[in-house]
């Protein structure tokens, strides 16, 4: 593990979060973004009875194959390995946008609330900028130190500016204490899903534009399971590592763009965790419906 490496996870254990690190190239991230935007021209009806921003914002990996590429970047990896060990899984790849002088917001939350994975510390999140995430444009903002701490109560506003599903908040949070971590395109920031962060309106000129890909050991499974806290099983995509067994159902990526045997591979995923995601919710979570056509 060379310096450069060694601050990162030092950073990283302290505070929760670390940004400006090197992820993509300015080449990679055009390709990407352009290939985004040429989704959204020519695929805006989405498919398979899913509109094209739930794919954007829940389990892209499982039908969009550029989605899953970028989980399985080595440049990422190397640093994800560095603070979670050898054995990688990609759990969700979610594409965050925010439009020019869009009120949508992100409220202060922790990411692992509601995903049925306990107060574990073997997962973490790498979001990549694909777009020039300045403070302007709402940029993620953190609270160090906060994931040493354990889960706390979150209110569900259900807010149809709130970017997140159940549009869930916490309370009373210090802003003062807040840092911005602001990206420049192909950087990335990582935060361990009980730091408290939030995100605010794009009042920039251009798309704010994000992906999100949440990385999980093996043992995330049995830790939680031994909490009570799991569902019987849950989906995720090999990226690093051995391959492992009990409570997951292993992906190896999609067939093609919205393959067929993908998009029903999709609804039994959709459908598993829909039903830990939205526990307790007293509105539906509209990104985890079965069939969200209109």
């Amino acid at each position: 593990m060379d310096h450069d490496m060694t601050t990162t996870v030092s950073d990283f254990r302290k505070n929760g979060f670390v940004a400006g690190l090197p992820a993509l190239s300015a080449e990679q991230v055009k390709t990407l973004r352009d290939f985004i935007e040429d989704l959204e021209a020519n695929h805006a009806e989405g498919a398979g009875g899913h509109r094209l921003d739930q794919f954007f914002r829940v389990n892209g990996h499982v039908v969009i194959p550029q989605l899953a590429e970028v989980a399985r970047n080595p440049q990422i990896l190397d640093v994800i390995e560095s603070l979670l060990g050898p054995d990688l899984l990609a759990w969700s790849v979610e594409l965050f946008i925010k439009e020019p002088g869009s009120t949508k917001t992100v409220s202060w939350h922790q990411d692992i609330t509601y995903w049925g994975m306990g107060e574990t510390d073997d997962e973490v999140t790498a979001w990549i900028a694909l777009s020039d995430v300045s403070v302007e444009a709402g940029c993620m903002r953190f609270i160090p130190g906060s994931h040493k701490g354990g889960l706390v109560e979150h209110n569900d506003t259900f807010s149809e500016d709130n970017l997140l599903s159940r549009g869930q908040e916490i309370a009373d949070v210090r802003e003062a204490e807040a840092v911005h971590g602001p990206l420049k395109p192909g950087e990335m920031s990582l935060h361990h899903g009980r730091c408290f962060h939030a995100s605010g309106q794009n009042k920039s000129a251009d798309r704010r534009i994000g992906m999100a890909i949440r990385y999980v050991t093996p043992g995330v499974r049995d830790h939680a399971a031994g909490h009570g806290t799991a569902p019987e099983h849950d989906w995720a995509m090999p990226v690093r590592g051995e391959t492992p067994r009990g409570g997951w159902d292993c992906i190896a990526g999609p067939r093609g763009l919205f393959h067929p045997a993908d998009l029903a591979l999709y609804d039994r995923i959709l459908e598993g965790q829909s039903k830990t995601l939205a526990a307790g919710a007293e509105n539906d979570v509209g990104m985890y419906a079965t069939n969200t056509a209109s």
